[in-house]
């Protein structure tokens, strides 16, 4: 029972809970209490817990309501009361209002009025105002399209500006402002595709007359050059080498144009302009204004980049126009000039840009565009001036490279290489000068006659001696008519030389180098002209046909004397050059060795021609081997030889003149060719027998060539000493004609021996040819004692003569 108790307890105690819960709860969480109601057992006892708990709440209700009803009753009668009042009042109001309305009328209307005329006012003042924005639009629109009909473009762009940015958000919205604000972008293209039409004509223009302004700076260049010569007298060394000359200066600030001119004239007309004795300035020829309006338009509209790029871009390939020369450009100068005018008027046509406009074209581009233009023009004027071969025309190239190069150098452009390529051009130069002259010298060598010059008055004596230098007090002494040793060939040749070093002179010119640098040019090619030129056409006149002993003792003459004024001529260099020829490192001429190598060619020459008109004679020789030995009577020398003696003696009588020892030595040289083709006769393998007779006859022979020698067929000869030549063939047949055996083989080796000369080998061939004559002549010499004994005596002296070479071999 008392659990039961404590359990009731509980269960009042939660159900207490659960009441306040749903009093202090919202309704809407109100399920989860009320399911842990139902969940329980005592739903029943909750319930009549939960009416004495409402009941207890409609207690307190109502004892509220009994609390606040008679303040309530009272005042519903104070509401009745202010009803009836309210009444009277509204009846008041309304009769008021009436009379009010009555009375307001005429007010009323007078308002209205007032209004009406207060809004047509305002709109009057509005009206003013928009169209006071408006009138400068309409204003500035049509000033924009007078601007537009008289081509003012740029003006016309800064008031298209200034109508778009300015005056039209000012005037607000209206049709004739849209359709303004639509042609805006309409008129700013037009104006960008007009002015870029212009320039792309002006492009076009300075295109086709680059030509003619090229022709202009390079006129302006060459009178400033006069202008410096005449005001300084001494010679150019460092022309161009300036900086900016005057004239260009002159030229970029008289071509100073207002990027605002309203003419396009482009370039002016040149084709009919006539020649004054004034040069007319670049000015005169190029309007910029084209470049200007265009560079300010792009700027205005925000392209300035993309007309930059444009322009540069088309110039780009206008230069690339330009510097490719025509394929005939080398044929004459005239091609030449157009190429170097072309290229002159671009590069002034781009440094007047450069220097008039802010930033359109730049140093760097200019420089840019000048390295590639130098590359390609170096290359066209190597290519091209290869296949010239006219020296004049080479030498007026080389004067308009230098004031094409002087031009350019005066607008600042650097032209080192084009001066370095003239100095290249120098050595095709010089190369072709050498061709010349080789046909030069050998028309004088053709049309030379190889005589002495004969002169006849003082007048000619002179004329020759100042065209050579040439000095003989012993011929000055002697009367006329007289002859100058030489020929025509030294005079003319002497004075060819000093024409080429003119030509190569004329070349250093203006090429600034220094003296020093022109005179070892000068020398250098002079030493070509020498050792090359001149020394081949001097062997082409020694080898060539028909050339006679004469015309060889004369060309030996010839060059004698131009050897003799090689230093006249060193002299004529320093002279034209202020060089003196002492200078340290200064180059020698080679003259002197030309000349006698030249000489020494002739001497070899006149050597080989007189031994080939001694084997002429030779040829004719018809030794009879076989002959027997003769009798009693003397032996006269052979035909061939008292004819090849008698030639010999009329040649040597021309060598009198010829200088040095020549004529000793060519008669020494024909003396042992004689001695050598007789010694070879002897010695002959086709000359199988020899007999004592033909040893006698060959003996008469070199007796005749010895008597000739003895005679000093040439002076100069001390004692015997052309005998010598002969003194081989003399010993060998002195050993067989005399059969001095026993002395030879005695004395064999020693210096004092009578026959030093004698070959052990040529006296066994020799012996050999008598054994077999011996042994067929005498078919039956061995029934004959003294034949027998000669034959062994032969066999002796052949084992002698082989015992005596094995033992000098060993």
């Amino acid at each position: 029972r008392q659990r039961g108790k404590m359990a009731s307890l509980e269960t009042a105690a939660e159900h207490e809970r659960i009441l306040r819960e749903i009093e202090s709860t919202d309704t809407n969480c109100i399920g989860p209490t009320l399911r842990s109601v139902y969940d329980g057992q005592e739903h029943g006892l909750f319930m009549e817990k939960l009416d004495a708990r409402i009941r207890n709440h409609d207690r307190e209700i109502e004892k509220m309501c009994n609390h606040h009803f008679q303040g309530f009753v009272d005042s519903i009668t104070e509401l009745l009361k202010v009803r009836g009042e309210a009444q009277k009042l509204k009846s008041q109001v309304t009769e008021t209002n009436g009379h009010l309305q009555e009375n307001g009328k005429e007010l009323t209307t007078s308002m209205e009025e007032l209004r009406q005329c207060r809004v047509q006012q305002r709109n009057i003042a509005t009206t003013i105002d928009k169209l006071t924005h408006c009138l400068p639009v309409l204003e500035m629109y049509s000033r924009l399209q007078e601007q537009m009909r008289a081509k003012r473009y740029y003006p016309a762009l800064r008031t298209l500006e200034q109508l778009e940015q300015t005056c039209l958000p000012k005037a607000g919205q209206y049709r004739f402002c849209s359709i303004m604000a639509e042609n805006i972008p309409k008129l700013r293209i037009q104006i960008r595709d007009t002015a870029m039409s212009q320039l792309r004509d002006f492009l076009e223009s300075i295109r086709k007359h680059s030509d003619k302004i090229g022709q202009t700076a390079m006129k302006q260049a060459q009178l400033q050059r006069s202008l410096d010569s005449s005001v300084s007298p001494q010679p150019r060394v460092l022309l161009g080498r300036r900086g900016r000359k005057a004239a260009p200066a002159a030229i970029r600030a008289g071509m100073g144009v207002n990027p605002l001119s309203e003419q396009d004239t482009g370039i002016l007309d040149v084709e009919d302009e006539e020649e004054e004795d004034e040069v007319p300035g670049a000015q005169d020829l190029v309007d910029f204004s084209p470049v200007y309006r265009c560079l300010h338009i792009y700027t205005v509209l925000g392209l300035r980049d993309v007309f930059e790029n444009y322009y540069r871009k088309q110039r780009r390939k206008q230069a690339r126009l330009v510097l490719q020369p025509h394929s005939n450009m080398h044929e004459t100068l005239e091609g030449y000039r157009r190429y170097f005018n072309q290229i002159v008027g671009f590069f002034v046509v781009e440094d007047h840009v450069l220097h008039t406009t802010q930033g359109l074209v730049n140093r760097a581009y200019v420089e840019e565009l000048w390295e590639l233009a130098l590359s390609k023009i170096v290359a066209a004027l190597r290519t091209h001036s290869s296949y010239c071969d006219d020296p004049d025309l080479v030498l007026d190239l080389k004067n308009l490279i230098v004031l094409f190069a002087d031009t350019l150098q005066g607008y600042g452009f650097p032209v080192s290489q084009l001066f370095d390529m003239l100095l290249e051009m120098r050595e095709q130069y010089g190369e072709i000068l050498l061709k010349r002259w080789n046909v030069t010298f050998r028309q004088v060598i053709d049309q030379d006659n190889y005589s002495p010059i004969p002169v006849s008055t003082e007048e000619e004596y002179r004329q020759y001696t100042s065209q050579c230098p040439f000095q003989d007090p012993e011929l000055e002494k002697l009367p006329f008519p007289k002859k100058l040793p030489f020929s025509e060939f030294v005079p003319k040749v002497y004075c060819q030389l000093k024409e080429f070093i003119y030509a190569c002179l004329k070349y250093s010119e203006d090429l600034h180098l220094s003296s020093t640098e022109v005179d070892d040019m000068i020398r250098k090619s002079t030493n070509l002209l020498l050792t090359r030129t001149l020394s081949h056409c001097l062997q082409y006149a020694i080898k060539k046909k028909n050339v006679g002993l004469a015309e060889l003792v004369q060309v030996i003459i010839n060059t004698t004397h131009l050897e003799q004024s090689c230093h006249f001529l060193e002299e004529f260099i320093s002279n034209i050059t202020n060089v003196p020829p002492d200078t340290v490192n200064a180059t020698k001429l080679y003259g002197t060795s030309t000349f006698k190598d030249a000489r020494h060619a002739a001497e070899a020459e006149i050597y080989t021609s007189l031994n080939a008109k001694i084997d002429q004679f030779l040829q004719l020789a018809d030794y009879d081997w076989m002959a027997a030995v003769p009798g009693g009577e003397n032996l006269a020398a052979s035909d061939y030889l008292i004819d090849l003696i008698a030639f010999l003696k009329s040649t040597f009588s021309v060598f009198t003149n010829l200088p040095g020892k020549v004529a000793q030595t060519a008669c020494m040289s024909s003396c042992k060719h004689i001695s050598t083709s007789l010694m070879q006769l002897l010695l002959d393998p086709e000359v199988r027998q020899i007999s004592m007779g033909a040893l006698h006859q060959l003996d008469t022979d070199v007796k005749e060539c010895e008597s000739f020698a003895r005679a000093g067929p040439v002076a100069g000869f001390q004692g015997d000493t052309l005998l010598l030549a002969f003194s081989d063939l003399r010993q060998l047949l002195d050993l067989f004609t005399q059969w001095d055996w026993s002395t030879y083989l005695a004395d064999y080796g020693k210096p004092t021996c009578k026959y030093l000369r004698v070959n052990p080998h040529t006296a066994l061939a020799l012996l050999e040819k008598m054994k077999e004559t011996s042994r067929k002549n005498n078919v039956f010499a061995q029934f004959r004692k003294t034949d027998r004994d000669r034959q062994k005596l032969i066999d002796t002296i052949i084992k002698q003569l082989r015992n005596l070479i094995a033992q000098h071999h060993t």
